[in-house]
């Protein structure tokens, strides 16, 4: 799991949707799984935007079933399997509109797996969520870490992911300034040179 970390406007985000190719590079190129053309290769991908892009008249469940659709996937049961993996009741039939912001986020990460891609591209996903729900989130994405999955996560706290992320990357105006797995280092931004 890969933390990438700077500040407002360091180019995080912006590198972020170059990796799922929704934006081209100004300049250089990016290979994903040993692949230049992006395109190629999104199926493999999970990308987590900020914010979240679901529909808020429809429930949970509508929701996923709409996207498992778009990727060729008529399985409800995969729709609960993944609603209950994210750690909410997929018995839950209320629109998102009415969720709270940690649900929310939850059912953003449950759009995001449905496919269970290899390489999952999350945007700022402990934003305007509780500490509590922040942790959960966490370890779950450990877990899938674990599984085999890359994972990466741009976050303006880097401090949450302690002692999960494998590697914290600090970017500046575009740039990758440096990269540790010191979690320690997450903390302070590394000196310019």
């Amino acid at each position: 799991m890969y933390a990438l970390i700077g500040h407002n406007g360091a180019g995080k985000t912006t590198f972020l949707r170059a990796l799922a190719g929704l934006t081209k590079p100004t300049r250089g190129s990016i290979s994903v799984l040993g692949n230049l053309d992006i395109r190629s290769v999104c199926r493999y991908f999970g990308y987590m935007a900020h914010p979240s892009l679901l529909y808020d008249e429809m429930s949970g469940v509508e929701n996923l079933r709409y996207f498992s659709r778009l990727y060729g996937i008529r399985n409800d049961q995969r729709c609960a399997e993944v609603i209950r993996l994210v750690g909410l009741d997929p018995q839950l039939a209320r629109p998102v509109g009415q969720y709270s912001q940690g649900m929310r986020q939850r059912m953003s990460l449950a759009r995001v797996v449905i496919h269970d891609p290899k390489v999952l591209l999350l945007d700022e996903p402990f934003s305007n969520v509780d500490v509590s729900s922040a942790r959960e989130i966490v370890e779950l994405l450990a877990q899938m870490r674990d599984s085999g999955k890359t994972i990466v996560v741009v976050t303006h706290q880097a401090q949450l992911l302690e002692g999960a992320a494998d590697e914290f990357v600090w970017m500046r105006e575009g740039q990758i300034v440096t990269r540790t797995s010191d979690s320690q280092s997450s903390r302070r931004e590394p000196e310019e040179r």
